[in-house]
């Protein structure tokens, strides 16, 4: 007992985790210690604790440099898959070169995409006790590889010439490491669903004119700061540089953080450091720095297509930061032995030494007296003897508890994951229906690991996610039947619904009523106002993701479970539930309207109302509202019932900070029983992320297009 007395004060003077030990040993003495002897030991504890932390306080604040430094010569290194985050439509090739948009797939549409590669880790790019930006050196060589279009023009996005072409490049500084903003001429940048406090500064290189957002020409460089509009623009042409010839360029970018002074010089790889700066002048971005940041490269397509190569990357930053200094007493001092007049700490160290001794003797006589005190009330007491306490009985499990799937059952149930048995698969992964040993019927979604990756998301934070959800239930959400991990699978598995997708019944054979339709949209209001108030989000939210049981219930499932890397509950709810309700509002257009969001290029209407939100908010403005509801639904149609919900479809697609209601808002106004807002006049123009969790805005469905 002694020698486990002793190693606690041990820890307990060197601050070398003493919890463990420290909880078991206080475990031990409880049992035969009296309480004032606990209250006694207690104190001294603490007090002994207090005197070896006060030895080691630090003393006044100094101001030092932090300096970050990374290098890309090409991205063929492995460890670029550690350093390098690919977002959306991004890969890195079988060259070594990264591209943006991926062109890897076959017959892939490149039209309308946008993505981002960045430095995988935050850089601290601004001191917030000083408010001074980093001292910034990059160079980057990039090339812009024009495709031919078959696309007419079509508006911002369609000015200029008639050949090929794109919207250009951008390097950037990010907030977070999961936006991906709109494609198109937002260069993937930004987008028009968040809040006007992001963010961001960029230097982009622009190759389409959009005259909305004062750019001068299609050949020139911009510096943006929070905002896709450029504070300054530069001519290209001027310098003689053409972005579209198809040229390898260079860029430097030297920015001084004290003096504000910013210098941008582009050319050809070729021709080495170009004498002439582009831009030299003095220039304030600490309004738009946070404290960490996002570094990379963001590039997007619109009806126009172009392929962003980035074959080499150097970067660095010099920071300030304020620090503790340490105290002047060193570790070399301490293992010194020799006179205690030839050191300041002795008789500290002394003093120290001489309380855990005193202590630690207290304690074991404390300890024997206890013991002698237990001992002689037990020997007065023998009916204790004979209470025997029954072995502890294991309870049988419910049958349909969420638990953990081995492989092996999995595989078993559905078939070796036969092609017989895949019900549907998307960009996460494929969806299998299985049967389990009890005969019960299952949905097994094997997420694809590739995709987690990308995503920066491994299947421990996948699981965690998944096992909050799985204690959730509700009659509008799926329930989880479990979840299986290992051999770097990542699967969960539902309770199968035996009705069907909800696509198959919007979009297949036949009309829905509207009474169905409407119905669908409650449900799944109800679903996702649960998991909210739950402080969780769906973060997947699409007519694929619902479900219809026998009574025609719509069931929300097949959850998003992917939030790139960010453990806080609390800022996943903040982040995700705001998206959650855009993506409602996208899925309630879509059931007015009886159409997906994006019509197929086969249709010849394609290019008038490709975006359906664009679209429902042009009708709004006409006045025309009616044009947007389904009129195949016919005599079964409530056309004032189908009108409102299609203004509340709008309404959850307003800026967050600008009128976006919650999902509790929103179950009331689906059910008629709180009057619903009236809707801006048009469409708030804005300029600001869409804070995707789950990279819907790699996808078409939550990303629209500019016309």
């Amino acid at each position: 007992m002694a020698f486990f007395i002793g190693c606690f004060f041990y820890q307990s003077s060197n601050q070398t985790k003493p919890n463990l030990l420290s909880s078991a040993l206080m475990a031990s003495i409880c049992l035969f210690l009296p309480t004032m002897m606990m209250k006694l030991l207690t104190f001294i504890v603490f007090f002994v604790y207090v005197e070896s932390i006060d030895q080691q306080k630090p003393d006044n604040g100094v101001v030092i440099n932090v300096t970050k430094h990374f290098s890309f010569s090409d991205f063929k290194s492995p460890r670029t898959a550690h350093d390098l985050k690919l977002l959306g439509s991004s890969v890195v090739d079988e060259t070594g070169r990264v591209r943006i948009p991926d062109t890897t797939g076959k017959d892939i549409d490149l039209k309308h995409l946008a993505g981002r590669a960045i430095y995988a880790h935050p850089v601290r790019v601004f001191d917030p006790v000083t408010r001074t930006p980093a001292s910034i050196q990059t160079t980057f060589a990039f090339q812009l590889e024009t495709t031919q279009s078959n696309s007419s023009s079509g508006g911002k996005n369609g000015g200029g010439d008639d050949g090929g072409g794109g919207s250009g490049f951008t390097f950037m500084f990010a907030p977070d490491e999961f936006t991906v903003g709109r494609p198109g001429p937002w260069l993937g940048m930004l987008n028009d669903a968040c809040d006007e406090e992001y963010k961001a500064v960029g230097i982009e290189f622009d190759t389409r004119e959009n005259v909305e957002f004062g750019d001068p020409n299609d050949n020139h460089v911009g510096i943006n700061l929070g905002s896709i509009v450029s504070t300054i623009t530069i001519n290209a042409s001027e310098f003689g540089v053409n972005l579209k010839d198809g040229e390898i360029h260079r860029v430097w970018v030297d920015y001084g953080g004290e003096n504000r002074f910013l210098d941008i010089r582009l050319g050809s790889d070729l021709l080495g450091y170009p004498s002439k700066p582009m831009f030299s002048g003095r220039l304030d971005i600490s309004d738009f720095m946070k404290e960490y940041m996002f570094v990379g490269f963001t590039a997007s397509t619109g009806n126009f297509t172009q392929i962003h190569n980035l074959f080499s990357w150097n970067f660095t930053s010099t920071s300030q930061a304020s620090l503790r200094a340490p105290s002047p007493e060193t570790c070399e001092s301490k293992l010194i032995v020799g006179d205690d007049d030839n050191g300041g700490g002795g008789d500290s160290n002394r003093l120290n030494g001489f309380f855990i001794f005193m202590t630690v003797a207290l304690v074991i006589a404390l300890a024997l007296v206890s013991f002698y005190y237990n001992r002689k009330q037990k020997s007065g007491d023998t009916s204790n003897d004979a209470v025997m306490l029954p072995a502890a009985k294991e309870r049988p499990r419910p049958p349909n508890k969420p638990r953990r799937f081995t492989i092996a059952e999995i595989s078993s149930a559905t078939r070796g994951f036969d092609e017989l048995h895949k019900v549907v698969s998307d960009e996460r992964g494929d969806t299998y229906m299985g049967t389990l040993l009890n005969g019960s019927h299952v949905a097994v979604k094997r997420f694809s690991t590739s995709y987690l990756r990308s995503h920066g998301v491994y299947w421990r934070r996948v699981g965690k996610e998944i096992k909050a959800m799985s204690k959730l239930r509700h009659p509008n959400l799926v329930a989880i039947r479990g979840w299986c991990f290992g051999h770097e699978e990542t699967m969960v598995v539902y309770e199968y619904v035996s009705n069907g997708n909800f696509n198959e019944w919007l979009y297949g054979v036949g009309v829905l009523p509207w009474s169905r339709r409407l119905r669908v949209v409650r449900d799944v209001a109800q679903a996702l106002s649960y998991l909210h108030s739950h402080k969780l989000a769906h973060k997947n939210v699409t007519t694929s993701s619902v479900f219809i049981d026998v009574s025609f219930r719509a069931m929300l499932g097949d959850f998003g479970f992917v939030m790139s890397g960010v453990e806080s509950n609390q800022f996943e709810a903040a982040v995700s539930q705001p998206a959650d309700v855009f993506s409602f509002g996208v899925l309630v257009l879509e059931v007015v309207a009886g159409r997906k969001r994006y019509k197929s290029e086969s249709d010849p209407d394609s290019d008038l109302d490709r975006d359906l939100l664009e679209w429902a908010w042009i009708m709004h403005e006409m006045n025309e509202k009616e044009k947007v509801v389904d009129g195949k639904m016919c005599s079964v149609l409530n056309m004032d019932q189908a009108v409102q919900v299609m203004e509340i479809g709008l309404l959850c697609t307003l800026q967050e900070s600008k009128g976006r209601p919650s999902m509790a808002e929103v179950v009331e106004y689906v059910s008629f029983e709180k009057e619903v807002p009236e809707l801006p006049a048009s469409r708030p123009m804005a300029l600001f992320p869409y804070t995707s969790t789950t990279g819907l805005c790699s996808s078409s469905y939550m990303c629209p297009s500019f016309k």
